[in-house]
């Protein structure tokens, strides 16, 4: 007879063996003790966190004989013949693989009768958010007046996809992830009741990558206690479960902080050499990055990643970074786990992910320097790296073909300059908003755009400032091209949101025409709009940017 697996051999019997769930606990048994139990119930949450087994511990309370404090005792006849699986009155269906509606009407009919032993007939429906609509109309009726010996319990993993009018005759209750410690110590008591021998750092392990499922961490020891007959370590767990060591994260982080992209590209190279699997290895950094955040805010939440003997570490990493970077990086490289994995190359989305957060780094160095605010383009992308690569925007104007800069004979590669998030410092004005007003602080209203886009930024550049109306800026424009472009809804509400903080107060943005250029273009043909000429070239705010970056024009389209 094969073995039975941990997570069904030791599957809580009673209330207290519950883990991590206290708050459904202590309302389901005071709901037995006071005998108001209701006729449907909506367990929701992750998965592996105890949806069923409550279910099933509900279905056994209700029924048990033994007195109303006492149960379920375990027992009784009811409490066995459910322990055992034989007990006919529990109707466990998958609505994974019973979806339609009429699994729904052959419940309707068998539930008008009475229970063959138990109290009460209880149907519990796992993953309830499958049933098709047709089959949650049939159910409506059956949920809403059920027979007095029936109990419905739906259990999901997706509420969201449960139609509102089946929430609502229900009692909900949120299950929530299972804290780490309270995993740890779970699997701790079952290694001593299997005669497993296992180091608290190798079940700490278990437990994090079971990222709140105490299913999943069962599932993980009983196949860790099949890789090795001896003892359960640290170092077997990461070799078994091909996760990185917290080393090399540690030393990744390093490269970071001494904006060494080469060590750490060797960090993540070594590192899948092991075996260790890129999303689990990005996960970790992950991880590492929200402690750092944490110990950078110094907020007081408990992250089980850092320990004592490491927190020292991780300080000093954690001051090495501004939180808008930490912030940056633990997106990037969550985009490493969540993204599917790369066939031929499966560390590629980490190695660009750690490529990316290097980037970051030479661009708050930039940001950072003294006179910033006065420098040009030019000598921005001079400081940012060998060479900054400028495409053409649609605020170009049509016709017009510009090329970016020459590669740097070094080979390295381009750097794009990205916006931070540093327009939130904006001052704003002291006195009344006016036209002069912001006329005189018209340089910090292009700085805090450029911060964010400098596309942008040229295309306000090329504006000013007509008047006031109540909550509204009037900005002119020469072109209308350019007008069209600033009133784009996500450029619109770039440029209303910098003058709302230069304002102090929500203001709207209304774009003007002030003149239109009459000239002509040689090759222009008869009825068409006139083509950009060399001349208007030169006035072109965004080609001048394009040109203090180093492109150049190489010619005019027919």
């Amino acid at each position: 007879m094969p073995l039975q697996a941990l997570y069904r051999k030791w599957r809580p019997r009673t209330f207290d063996e519950v883990v991590g769930q206290e708050h459904i606990v202590r309302t389901l048994r005071n709901a037995v003790t006071s005998g108001r139990i209701h006729h449907a119930y909506l367990f929701a949450g992750p998965r592996g966190t105890g949806k069923t087994t409550t279910a099933r511990l509900l279905a056994k309370a209700v029924n048990c004989d033994a007195p109303e404090g006492e149960r379920p005792c375990n027992e009784c006849p009811i409490c066995r013949a459910l322990n055992e699986g034989r007990l006919l009155d529990l109707i466990e269906i998958d609505a994974a693989s019973n979806t339609g509606v009429d699994d729904v009407r052959e419940i309707r009919e068998r539930v008008s009768f009475r229970p063959s032993q138990a109290r009460y007939k209880v149907y519990v429906i796992d993953e309830v958010h499958m049933l098709s609509n047709a089959a949650f109309n049939a159910l409506l009726k059956t949920l809403e007046e059920p027979p007095p010996h029936a109990i419905f319990i739906l259990a999901t993993t997706e509420a969201h996809k449960v139609p509102p009018t089946v929430i609502s005759r229900c009692q909900r209750f949120d299950f929530r992830r299972v804290p780490l410690q309270a995993i740890v110590s779970r699997l701790q008591w079952m290694t001593e009741q299997e005669g497993i021998v296992a180091d608290t750092d190798a079940l700490a392990l278990v437990a994090r990558q079971a990222t709140g499922s105490m299913r999943d961490a069962e599932s993980l020891l009983d196949q860790l206690a099949s890789y090795d007959n001896g003892r359960i370590t640290a170092e077997e767990v990461r070799a078994a479960l091909g996760i990185g060591a917290s080393e090399s994260v540690m030393r990744l982080i390093d490269a970071l902080t001494a904006g060494d992209l080469a060590a750490g590209l060797s960090v993540i190279s070594g590192t899948i050499d092991e075996g260790v699997d890129p999303r689990r290895f990005a996960g970790q950094v992950v991880e590492h990055l929200r402690a750092l955040l944490f110990l950078r805010l110094e907020a007081r939440v408990e992250t089980s990643y850092v320990s004592e003997e490491d927190r020292p570490h991780l300080k000093i990493q954690a001051e090495r970074f501004s939180l808008a970077r930490l912030a940056r990086m633990v997106r990037l490289f969550s985009g490493a786990v969540t993204e599917p994995a790369g066939g031929w190359q499966p560390q590629l989305l980490l190695e660009m992910a750690l490529v990316e957060a290097a980037l970051l780094g030479s661009q708050a160095q930039v940001a950072a320097s003294p006179g910033m605010e006065r420098m040009s383009a030019g000598q921005v992308a001079s400081m940012a790296g060998p060479s900054i690569a400028v495409t053409r925007t649609s605020a170009v104007p049509p016709g017009v073909m510009v090329t970016p800069p020459a590669a740097e004979p070094s080979g390295q590669p381009k750097m794009v300059l990205e916006p931070g998030q540093e327009y939130d410092l904006l001052q704003p004005l002291e006195g009344p908003l006016t036209p002069d007003a912001l006329r005189s602080r018209w340089p910090d209203l292009l700085a805090a755009l450029r911060r964010r886009s400098l596309p942008l930024e040229a295309l306000v550049r090329s504006s000013t400032p007509l008047a006031v109306e109540g909550d509204v800026v009037v900005l002119g424009f020469e072109f209308d091209l350019h007008r069209k472009r600033v009133e784009d809804e996500s450029n619109k509400r770039d440029v209303e949101d910098v003058l709302a903080r230069l304002a102090g107060r929500p203001v709207q943005v209304r774009c003007e025409l002030t003149k239109h250029h009459g000239r002509v273009a040689l090759g222009s043909r008869p009825g068409e709009p006139p083509s950009p000429t060399v001349g208007d070239l030169g006035d072109d705010p965004v080609v001048r940017a394009a040109l203090d970056l180093g492109a150049q024009v190489v010619g005019l389209s027919d």
